[in-house]
């Protein structure tokens, strides 16, 4: 299901954690459905179970798995992964907005602005 490409200039932690986010997000992996462990993963793709460990911390801290102690890890639900999704979506948000008062735009001006964002879908710029 997981494999390396050597090719790839990303550390092989993080292959692994946007390929397991990509299975997550897509539905392959279900919620709770189980993870190999970590010495399984290690001893199919032939790497350092340390690597492995810290892809599936990442992983654990992103919300996209869990832990059970003594029993592995497994898929969060989608209820999880989207709270902390949004999150992370209100913390850029949050910067942005920081970045907006820094250039003097303004409480109406910036609800002028997401609100023709919200309105083409993203797709457009703002004429403001």
């Amino acid at each position: 299901m997981i494999s390396i490409d050597y090719q790839d200039r990303r550390p092989i932690y993080e292959q692994i954690v946007a390929r397991y986010e990509m299975l997550i997000l897509t539905g392959v992996l279900q919620e709770d459905e189980q993870l190999p462990s970590v010495r399984q993963m290690a001893q199919e793709l032939s790497i350092n179970p340390n690597t492995i460990q810290k892809a599936y911390s990442i992983l654990e801290h992103d919300g996209y798995i869990y832990t059970v102690r003594g029993r592995g890890n497994f898929v969060s639900g989608s209820s999880a992964l989207m709270k902390n999704r949004r999150r992370d979506w209100e913390d850029r948000l949050k910067t942005l907005l920081r970045e907006g008062k820094k250039l003097g735009i303004d409480r109406a001006a910036c609800e002028k602005i997401l609100e023709g964002i919200y309105e083409n879908g993203g797709e457009e710029e703002s004429a403001v």
